[in-house]
């Protein structure tokens, strides 16, 4: 038998039943995000779909960290950690959501979705220079393979016409794996709690928020058809899920079988993309994807393969 043993010293039995449990109800949420974003955006612009989620995620985090009593880590925390704290609030939810959500606004979900499902890859190459990492011929193989996978998605299936459905879409999307990644290289350099370090960033990004939004004159009054979902991006992508994949990895008596459900993600979104937003899926979409999560693939087994 497997335990676990949390910050209040209780002891958590190890279950693979209860671990997929958790990953799939995160996997499922996660999936349904692309398309509360669509339909937010139709609605308000991207800073304010920013502001109304990180607003509900810092209200869903803070009553966790109450229920599990851990409200007097996040002074710690700060005065450990204050710079890295305002560089990774800076990083996420900041830049990382605005940048995304832009992309979001340009692109159809299925389009921007399929690209921003690169950051995995792109975390490789950045932790060559920030991590002193080995940059091996997997990983150069795998971002031929994904960012070709990328090409076809992005130019509708003639990657050799370069001719972009939108191409500022394109660049931010592939900008928000750049900070994505780099928010999780900074982020390895935090040793607190990650409920704690979590709510701890979007304490710090929300006067930023706000600051940016009075100097880009972005202050509106949405109306409930933005409020609604920018609530649900707010505890589906960046509060509740969170916790429920945490617990995941937990619970989990084999990590990498829980770690490889993430890959249903992108498929499962296509299918609410679908019915919900009315997108037509493209070929060139479901086959550039395909691409981009076998090059993930072979990268994320060779690297298990070479550590063993």
């Amino acid at each position: 038998m497997h335990y676990y043993y949390n910050l209040k010293g209780k002891t958590i039995i190890k279950s693979q039943k209860r671990s997929y449990q958790f990953a799939l109800s995160a996997i499922f949420f996660w999936s349904t995000v692309a398309t509360a974003f669509k339909i937010a955006l139709e609605y308000t612009t991207p800073i304010m779909l920013l502001f109304l989620s990180s607003l509900t995620s810092l209200g869903v985090l803070f009553v966790i960290l109450t229920y599990q009593k851990k409200l007097f880590l996040i002074k710690r925390h700060f005065l450990d950690n204050w710079l890295l704290i305002i560089v990774l609030g800076l990083l996420n939810p900041f830049l990382y959501y605005l940048v995304l959500f832009e992309a979001y606004n340009l692109l159809p979900a299925q389009e921007a979705q399929s690209i921003n499902y690169t950051w995995a890859l792109m975390l490789s190459f950045l932790a060559v220079p920030f991590l002193k990492q080995n940059l091996r011929l997997v990983d150069i193989v795998a971002g031929i393979i994904c960012y070709f996978g990328v090409l076809i998605i992005s130019t509708r299936g003639a990657p050799f016409s370069m001719n972009f459905s939108n191409i500022t879409g394109v660049l931010y999307a592939l900008c928000s794996t750049v900070l994505w990644s780099l928010y999780w290289i900074f982020n390895t350099k935090i040793k607190q709690d990650s409920v704690v370090s979590l709510f701890c960033n979007f304490l710090v990004a929300m006067p930023i928020i706000i600051i940016y939004m009075f100097f880009t004159n972005s202050f509106l009054i949405p109306p409930l058809n933005a409020i609604i979902p920018s609530i649900y991006v707010g505890l589906f992508e960046m509060g509740i899920t969170f916790l429920f994949w945490l617990t995941a990895l937990r619970y989990a008596q084999n990590t990498s079988k829980i770690a490889n459900l993430i890959f249903l993600s992108p498929f499962l979104s296509l299918i609410f993309i679908y019915f919900i937003l009315n997108e037509k899926i493209y070929i060139s979409t479901l086959f550039g994807l395909l691409m981009i999560i076998f090059g993930l693939f072979i990268q994320q087994k060779k690297g298990k393969i070479a550590k063993e």
